[in-house]
């Protein structure tokens, strides 16, 4: 801009001003009223969330252009949301400034928007007079919301169409569709009418399964795996768990397994399975520090296809106790070997060698574990395991030198109904097992039985406030205190058992012949914990809880039973693959322990 003669800069200075507020103020949105008729909170909230003008108002984009076409989207997206809880006879109304929004042409945004009012009418709302599927596969069971008198939500419909599609599909008419729609809505009687006619198919058995995309993978091990019933009635059942198999070797980014347009005669149906394998080695490190345990590591390597067969080899080590103020450091090493579809399509076999050393308060030792292991998937959330260990371990406490050796059978399952495994909302987790050992030498022979169960609920909306509880419990039976060997002990404090309390500072006092007291494992262990833990924004939570935790020498109560507990205060940060944990921790009762403790480290503490 260039001052011709007689025009002074003051004059441009203010005219450029008024142009920057002029602007300033058309890209203003002051205010957005949202009004549903009738008072109803889910309604208003379904409208809101259905509302892009409320989104982007959220986002701060009060450009006019986009308010403008939001604002004429709203109509059918709103109109969608009631429809959803079945309100037909809908009256919606979106003002800018006074003007229905729908009448102003999308190319004539206004330069400016001050108000929009969105005003919705959701009539009453209707019940379904007639809810009819037909035919039905046997045993069929369509949604209790599909039914003469329920309120006719449109999506109960639908709904109702897949669990029906689904059930022929399961009995293994694959190609069953939805024939005829006929939905009607009856204004004056407030009444929806959905009858809906099916075409089942014919029955089909599964054909061959092809194999695309693969590189390093052998097919004849990917159809191993993937464990499709080749020659039996088509399941829908079959087909996806036959996706989820190949899924959970690792091996594959993605996988998809889809079935044939046509038809084999005389009545198979072939299947393709996609898959992309992924990358072959993966690596990962961890870390956790605690004000007396000081500093732990973590790390691992894994090779996901050592031959071609899905075969996985990895190596993980550990050194824990890293500035001690109470024990020496710790440390290990672990190499496996798993094959997945041994014996099964459901089982992995493997092989285990192991060593480990430990420098505690009381005692040292050097331990080497090799054995065989199986793990079998009996569904989606349960599964067993069983293996054969021969464990060698070599020592020295107050009391002198000392060697164990056992051959032992462990036999456990795992039950996982939790929502999120690394930050869990709901449901619950059971882990238990049962290990038969018999010892060589002084060794003694006995079971050793562990129990770890949690449980998770959420108080009001999902994941805002979550209670959390944790029980713990084992026992070694039929074998003497000095003759069990020491890793089949158990011990209570620190992070895993009771925060607030030194790491393993809780056992039984011993002697050995002539020798000075010294602190070993005990025979039976109880521990137990609660946690409030509440989010205060989307990333930031805060946690409550409370630690306890007892050591047996012949049982769970009685005399030769000691207890401790802790309690403190937490923060945790979601980082997306699991809250950040930062715990500050105290005794509450016990004698093992006093002053505060610090924990940080990676996902919630159970």
């Amino acid at each position: 801009m260039f001052a011709g003669p007689g025009v002074s800069w003051f004059r441009l200075l203010l005219v450029a001003a008024a142009m920057v507020a002029g602007t300033s103020g058309a890209r203003a949105l002051d205010r957005l009223d949202i009004r549903v008729a009738g008072g109803s909170e889910e309604l208003q909230a379904a409208v809101e969330a259905a509302s892009q003008v409320r989104t982007l108002q959220g986002q701060g984009q009060t450009d006019p252009q986009d308010l403008l076409a939001a604002a004429r989207s709203d109509y059918a997206r709103i109109l969608s949301a009631l429809y959803a809880k079945g309100h037909y006879s809908v009256g919606i109304r979106i003002l800018i400034d006074g003007r229905e929004a729908a009448a102003i042409p999308a190319l004539e945004a206004p330069r400016a928007i001050s108000v929009i009012q969105i005003a919705v009418d959701p009539g009453a709302p209707f019940r379904f007079g007639v809810a009819k599927v037909a035919p039905l596969a046997p045993k069929t069971e369509l949604p209790k919301e599909f039914r003469t008198g329920a309120i006719a939500e449109s999506g109960a419909v639908a709904n109702a169409a897949d669990v029906a599609v689904k059930a022929w599909r399961e009995a293994g008419h694959a190609k069953a569709s939805v024939a005829s729609e006929d939905v009607v809505a009856d204004h004056a009687a407030q009444r929806l009418d959905a009858d809906l006619r099916l075409s089942p198919g014919p029955r089909l058995r599964f054909g061959h399964l092809e194999i695309t995309g693969e590189e390093r993978m052998r097919e004849r091990r990917i159809r191993k795996i993937a464990g499709l019933p080749e020659g039996e009635t088509f399941s829908e059942t079959e087909l996806r768990r036959a996706e989820t198999r190949l899924r959970r070797t690792g091996i594959f980014a993605s996988v998809a397994l889809t079935e044939d347009e046509k038809i084999t005669a005389p009545d198979l149906l072939g299947v393709t399975a996609t898959v992309v394998e992924q990358k072959l080695r993966r690596y990962s490190f961890g870390a956790e520090i605690a004000s007396l345990d000081g500093v732990s590591l973590s790390a691992s390597w894994l090779h996901r296809n050592v031959n071609g067969g899905g075969e996985r080899l990895g190596v993980a080590a550990e050194v824990t106790n890293i500035g001690s103020g109470e024990s020496g450091i710790d440390y290990g090493l672990e190499i496996t070997l798993d094959r997945p579809a041994t014996f099964t399509p459901d089982t992995t076999a493997g092989l285990v060698l192991g060593y480990s050393h430990e420098d505690e308060i009381d005692y040292a030792l050097d331990a080497v574990t090799f054995g065989f292991k199986v793990s079998h998937i009996l569904s989606e959330t349960l599964t067993a395991r069983a293996g054969l260990t021969f464990d060698f371990l070599d020592g020295e406490d107050p009391g002198g030198s000392f060697r164990f050796r056992n051959l032992s059978l462990p036999i456990g399952v795992t039950w996982d109904k939790r929502d999120i495994a690394n930050n869990p909302t709901k449901g619950f987790y059971l882990d238990a097992e049962a290990k038969p050992f018999a010892g060589f030498g002084t060794t003694g022979s006995g079971l050793r039985a562990t129990m770890d169960g949690r449980a998770y609920r959420s108080l009001g909306a999902p994941g805002k406030v979550v209670v959390a509880a944790r029980l713990q419990a084992g026992a070694v039976l039929g074998s003497e205190l000095l003759e069990t060997p020491r890793d089949n002990l158990f011990f209570s404090g620190g992070g895993g058992t009771v925060r607030g309390q030194p790491y393993r500072s809780l056992g039984v006092e011993v002697t050995r012949g002539l020798g000075p007291e010294f602190l070993i494992g005990g025979r039976y262990f109880l521990a137990g914990s609660v946690e409030l833990r509440t989010k205060i924004t989307d990333k930031i939570g805060v946690v409550g809880f409370v630690d306890w935790g007892s050591i047996g020498l012949d049982g769970f109560t009685g005399a030769l039973t000691d207890s401790h507990a802790g309690a403190g205060l937490g923060l945790r940060y979601d980082t997306g693959l699991g809250p950040i944990r930062f715990d500050v921790a105290a005794p509450v009762s016990g004698s093992t322990g006093d002053g505060v403790q610090i924990y940080v480290g990676l996902g919630q503490s159970f």
